[in-house]
C-alpha cells in the first residue's frame, strides 16, 4: 500500500508576495469601484425619486388652483349670462311700462291739444291767441319727448324691423330740404342741396327721421352761412353729409354729442323758435336707427368752423315703388253725424266741441252699450265713425265699428284712435279698411282725413 506524499512547496520569496499583494489591492480597488458606483446609483435613483414626488406635488396644486379657476370662471360666466338675461328682461319691462305709460300720458295730451285746437277757432283777444299759441309749443314739445323716449326704447329692445325697399334719393332729400327752408331762411341761412340720381336701399321712414334730426340740428346751431346737404357716390355705396357752418363740436364733445339729453355747449335756435332748447334726444335717435338700417355713421367738427355728419348708404338697383297720390283735402263738415266712442271723458268732450266748431252733428258715448241704446231710441244712423281703440272694461273700438257696419245699411268709414303703438293694432286696421290715427291727434290731419272719408 502505497502512502500520498504531500508535495513540498517552495518557500515563496519576496517578489511572490509583492504580486500577491498587489493583485488583492487591485481585486480589493475593483471592489470598492463597484461599491461606490452602487451607492452612487442608489443615491441617484433616491435623488431622482425625490424630485418625481415633488413635482408630483407641484403638477396636483397646479391642477387644483386651476380647476379652481375653471370653477369660478363657469360661475362668472352662469352670473353674466343670468346678468345679460336679467337685463334684456328689464329692457323688455321697460319697454311694456314706456308703451303703456305714453298711453296714459298721451290721452291726457291730446284732449288738452284738442280743446285748444277747438279755443283757438273762437274769436281771442290778441294776448290770449299768443298765450294759446305758447301753450300749443308746450304741448307739442311734450308729445315729441314722450315718443322719442318710446323711439329709444323700442331701438333698444330691438322692436324696431326696418323695411328696407329701393328709395329715390333725390326726391327725399328735395323733400327734407323743402320742409326746412323756411326755418333756415328765418335765421338769414342759405339751405342747399346736392344729389346724383341714385337709388338706394333703406327704410323710408327711418331714414327719413335720420335726415331731420340732423338738418334740424345744423340748423338750429347754425348762427351764420348755410347748410349744405350732399349726396356723393363712393365705391359701391353713397354718402349723404349734412355740413353745417355753425359753432363746431370739440374733441371733448364729440364721444358725447349722441348720448341721451347732451344738449352741447353751443347756442342754438330752431324750428320752435330763437332760444328754444332742443330735447337732446336726436342724435340720441339717429345713432340708434343707424344702427338698425347698418348705416354707418360719422362726424367730423372744428370748433368754429362747422360740422360735418355722414351717413353712408348702399346703392340699389331695384325699381322705386311708386308712392299714392295725397288725399284731396276739403274744409266743411256741414251737417256730417259723426258717432264718437271715447271712453275718457275730457278727451270726448273735446273732440266733441272741436267737430261742432266745424259745422258737423256728433253724438259722443263711452261703449258699445251707450251706442246699442241710442240707436234703439232712434238716433239718427251715423255717416262716419271716430272710435277709440282702448275702452273700459277691456272693450275694443272695433268691436263698436263691427257691430255698426253689421246693423248700418250704408257702408260706414271709420277713424281708430289711439296712443297704443303696438303693430297688431295696426295690423287689424289695415284688416278691416280702417283709418288709423295716433294720439295725441292733430286737428288740421283729422279735419283733412274726416272731409276726405266723406267725400
Amino acid at each position: 500500500m502505497n502512502a500520498h506524499v504531500e508535495p513540498v512547496r517552495e518557500p515563496e520569496t519576496e517578489a511572490d508576495l509583492r504580486r500577491r499583494v498587489a493583485k488583492l489591492e487591485r481585486i480589493n480597488a475593483a471592489l470598492m469601484a463597484y461599491v461606490e458606483r452602487s451607492t452612487d446609483q442608489q443615491g441617484g435613483a433616491y435623488a431622482l425619486f425625490q424630485t418625481a414626488i415633488t413635482l408630483e406635488g407641484r403638477v396636483r396644486s397646479r391642477t387644483e388652483a386651476l380647476t379652481g379657476l375653471m370653477r369660478d370662471l363657469e360661475n362668472s360666466n352662469a352670473a353674466l349670462v343670468a346678468a345679460k338675461e336679467e337685463a334684456e328682461t328689464a329692457n323688455r319691462s321697460k319697454t311694456r311700462f314706456l308703451a303703456a305709460a305714453s298711453h296714459d300720458l298721451l290721452q291726457p295730451l291730446n284732449a288738452a291739444r284738442l280743446s285748444l285746437s277747438a279755443l283757438a277757432d273762437l274769436p281771442l283777444a290778441p294776448e290770449a291767441g299768443a298765450i294759446a299759441g305758447q301753450v300749443e309749443r308746450g304741448l307739442q314739445t311734450i308729445e315729441d319727448l314722450i315718443k322719442t323716449l318710446l323711439d329709444i326704447s323700442k331701438l333698444d329692445a330691438g322692436i324696431v324691423r326696418p323695411e328696407v325697399r329701393a328709395l329715390a334719393l333725390p326726391d327725399l332729400l328735395a323733400e327734407l330740404a323743402e320742409s326746412f327752408r323756411p326755418f333756415a331762411e328765418r335765421k338769414g341761412l342759405r339751405l342747399a342741396v346736392r344729389c346724383p340720381d341714385v337709388t338706394v336701399a333703406s327704410d323710408g321712414v327711418l331714414l327719413r327721421r335720420i335726415l331731420q334730426n340732423l338738418v334740424s340740428n345744423a340748423v338750429r346751431y347754425t348762427a351764420s352761412g348755410g347748410v349744405l346737404l350732399v349726396a356723393r357716390p363712393r365705391g359701391g355705396a353713397i354718402r349723404i353729409d349734412v355740413i353745417d357752418t355753425g359753432c363746431g363740436i370739440g374733441a371733448e364733445e364729440r364721444t358725447l354729442v349722441f348720448d341721451e339729453f347732451y344738449r352741447g355747449g353751443g347756442k342754438g335756435s330752431g324750428p320752435e323758435g330763437p332760444g328754444e332748447p332742443g330735447l337732446g334726444l336726436g342724435l340720441s335717435i339717429v345713432r340708434r336707427m343707424a344702427a338698425a338700417l347698418d348705416h354707418p355713421l360719422d362726424l367730423a367738427s372744428r370748433p368754429g368752423h362747422g360740422t360735418r355728419v355722414s351717413l353712408t348708404l348702399p346703392l340699389s338697383e331695384a325699381p322705386v315703388e311708386p308712392r299714392p297720390a295725397p288725399a284731396p283735402v276739403a274744409t266743411r263738415l256741414s251737417g256730417a253725424h259723426v258717432l264718437i266712442v271715447e271712453n275718457d271723458a275730457s278727451t270726448a268732450e273735446a273732440m266733441r266741441r272741436l267737430l261742432q266748431n266745424w259745422d258737423a252733428e256728433v253724438s259722443a258715448f263711452r261703449d258699445l252699450g251707450e251706442v246699442r241704446a241710442a240707436l234703439a231710441a232712434g238716433l239718427r244712423e251715423p255717416d262716419i265713425l271716430v272710435l277709440d281703440y282702448h275702452l273700459d272694461d277691456g272693450a275694443c273700438g272695433l268691436d263698436v265699428a263691427t257691430y255698426l257696419r253689421a246693423v248700418c245699411p250704408a257702408p260706414l268709414p271709420v277713424i281708430l284712435t289711439t296712443a297704443d303703438y303696438a303693430p297688431e293694432i295696426e295690423a287689424r286696421t289695415d284688416l278691416l279698411g280702417i283709418e288709423l290715427m295716433r294720439k295725441p291727434v292733430k286737428p288740421a290731419q283729422l279735419r283733412s282725413l274726416l272731409t276726405y272719408m266723406l267725400a
